[in-house]
């Protein structure tokens, strides 16, 4: 009996931490690495859009960036606006990025994959902008995003339209994007089950 009472509570436990779970909101493809990228600092910019089917909360993006062989990403001033470069800003800030994954491509470059964490902004259905820009590394280096040819829409500050990026938007999807109270509710009523289960059968 014990055993399935702990069962219960822990597929409890389960269901409400996976559903805080980051997801893929939407993914431009694959990193190509091999074609072509696009500087994101020393007055540089480039813009992708995405679109979102139902409301999110925006947690994070990962993108892939040349960088010079022993160069690290270190940050990337983010935003996310309604049009190209501009309209309403909904979210605006410098976001640190841990980078892994690095191959060497047959320009030189080692080509990374750039991930980075924040906050979150919420969003609903519809179609934004993603733009990257000042990118800071450990040795000033040029930093550029690869161009994987996807199906965004994506610009150049200097040039204009140019190919799109390889980028994937992180966060939660649907119209309860933070825990309700029900929820936190079974969650702690979880914890102190177990709890009381384990000091039951220590004492």
């Amino acid at each position: 009996m014990k055993l399935r009472i702990a069962t219960f509570v822990l597929l409890g436990l389960i269901s409400v931490s996976a559903s805080g779970f980051a997801q893929d909101l939407y993914d431009n493809g694959p990193t190509n690495g091999n074609i072509d990228a696009w500087t994101i600092n020393f007055g540089f910019a480039v813009g992708d859009s995405f679109t979102l089917n139902e409301q999110a909360n925006v947690t994070g993006i990962n993108f892939a960036a040349w960088v010079f062989p022993g160069d690290t990403l270190e940050s990337v001033d983010v935003s996310i606006t309604s049009s190209e470069f501009g309209g309403t800003t909904y979210f605006d800030q410098t976001v640190s990025f841990t980078q892994s994954g690095c191959l060497s491509n047959n320009f030189g470059f080692n080509v990374c994959t750039e991930s980075g964490a924040f906050s979150g902004v919420t969003l609903n259905s519809g179609t934004f902008w993603l733009n990257l820009q000042n990118a800071v590394t450990n040795d000033g280096d040029p930093v550029y995003w690869d161009e994987s040819n996807g199906p965004s829409s994506a610009s150049h500050n200097d040039i204009g339209t140019v190919p799109s990026e390889s980028f994937t938007i992180v966060g939660s999807q649907g119209h309860n994007t933070t825990p309700e109270p029900s929820a936190i509710l079974l969650f702690g009523t979880g914890v102190l089950g177990v709890a009381g289960m384990l000091r039951r059968k220590l004492f």
